[in-house]
């Protein structure tokens, strides 16, 4: 443990530097006026990366020994890498965050299946998912999981961190925000290839499937909000920036957080080749219960929604929509129109092969940023899914030197 401490110690001392530099006020009070519908510049963050390839001069290998410690100092270095060499428009807090014991945390949903790794240090890997609920039958024996908190194992961890930082920045338990995102987890139990299929062949037993899923999931929320598990204060929804002055509420109390203090992000990524007719039926009119009992809904991930910004405006309480990298980037910003976050996503394509390619990036960028001016509406740019920069990790310096270039202008 004291060779643990001492390492730890360092990097708190890093971080807690960075964290008191002034410019962290300055971008966290930047993603409230953008979350608030009220921004100056198009705000930038880069998530989702490729940790094996980026390892230089051994700034992301751990050495502490607790398995435990060894999750906080591997958060912390991850934290300091993106900070020193692109930042963007991240925040790092003055706080260590150590999270909270949760198990069961399923939705409901014991995944079957298959995997396939081409790299063992890559924790992205291939997936074939074994059909669980090919029947009604099937379906019917998916049973609610039981949510368990530890409190006596965050104690000791939180106990453990409180020794290590006392004097140097506090330590906070980080609860749990809930992917709402009810139909990436139904993919995982049926192929999306079936489900197209049942969509024309049997759409009563798609509602069942959509029913029961909002069932477990509704009941997974319950219990996080008994158990007083939720998160409100997540720097992060979706790799962008969460905050925002309507969230928390007024009468919030952290020891019992609800749903209604809190974001959460959700899509319907299997959707993306379904009509709006289709996609209104089975997920915005069966999922709006849920998706409404949260504060605010950062709406969409890679599918593109372009098409089908009408359906998504009647979740009352969408604050992003997700602009993919196969979406129209100018009806998107003409159907969002001011109403929503425009949540650019460039393509990871652009640095893929380990060079950048400058053109392409630069002239999608300028274009999400003139298509969101002339719309007025408030921009954010994302840049993840990076599963590869070809073993370059300079090559998210450079995009990120020149994607902050083109929005300080």
């Amino acid at each position: 443990m004291k060779k643990d401490t001492e390492i730890l110690r360092v990097l708190g001392e890093q971080l807690t530097r960075i964290a008191q530099l002034p410019v962290q006020n300055e971008k966290k009070a930047m993603w409230r006026d953008l979350n608030g519908l009220r921004s100056v510049r198009p705000m930038v963050c880069i998530d989702q990366l490729p940790w094996h390839e980026l390892n230089v001069n051994d700034e992301l290998t751990l050495r502490c020994e607790d398995p435990f410690l060894r999750s906080i100092e591997k958060n912390i270095r991850m934290l300091l890498y993106k900070w020193n060499r692109f930042p963007a428009d991240m925040v790092i807090e003055n706080r260590i965050d150590v999270p909270k014991t949760v198990r069961g945390l399923n939705y409901g949903l014991e995944v079957v299946e298959e995997t396939r790794i081409t790299d063992a240090d890559n924790d992205i890997v291939s997936h074939k998912y074994i059909d669980i609920c090919p029947t009604e039958e099937a379906l019917e024996t998916l049973k609610p999981d039981k949510i368990e908190s530890d409190s006596v194992l965050d104690k000791e961890h939180m106990d453990i961190c409180e020794q290590i930082f006392k004097d140097i920045m506090p330590v906070r338990l980080l609860g749990v925000c809930v992917h709402a995102g009810v139909w990436d987890r139904i993919s995982q139990a049926r192929s999306v290839e079936a489900i197209l299929y049942d969509i024309a062949d049997r759409p009563e037993f798609v509602a069942k499937i959509a029913h029961k899923f909002l069932e477990l999931t509704m009941n997974t929320v319950d219990q996080l909000e008994a158990e007083g598990l939720l998160e409100a204060e997540d720097p992060l929804i979706h790799c962008t920036g969460s905050y925002t002055g309507e969230l928390p509420l007024d009468d919030y109390d952290p020891a019992h957080t609800r749903a209604k203090d809190c974001w959460a992000l959700t899509a319907a990524q299997m959707f993306s080749t379904v009509g709006s007719a289709h996609h209104e039926e089975f997920d915005i009119d069966i999922m709006k219960p849920l998706y409404e009992r949260f504060g605010l809904i950062y709406y969409g991930c890679c599918e593109p929604l372009h098409n089908k910004i009408d359906i998504v405006r009647k979740i009352k309480n969408v604050r992003k929509v997700s602009v993919s990298p196969w979406a129209d980037i100018d009806k998107s910003a003409e159907q969002l129109a001011g109403d929503y976050v425009f949540s650019g996503k460039p393509h990871p394509v652009y640095i893929a092969m380990g060079e950048l390619q400058e053109e392409n990036v630069r002239a999608q960028i300028e274009q999400m940023i003139a298509a969101c001016k002339r719309t007025n509406t408030p921009c954010e740019l994302i840049l993840k899914d990076v599963s590869t920069v070809a073993g370059n990790p300079n090559v998210l310096t450079e995009w990120e030197r020149l994607v902050m270039g083109i929005v300080s202008k």
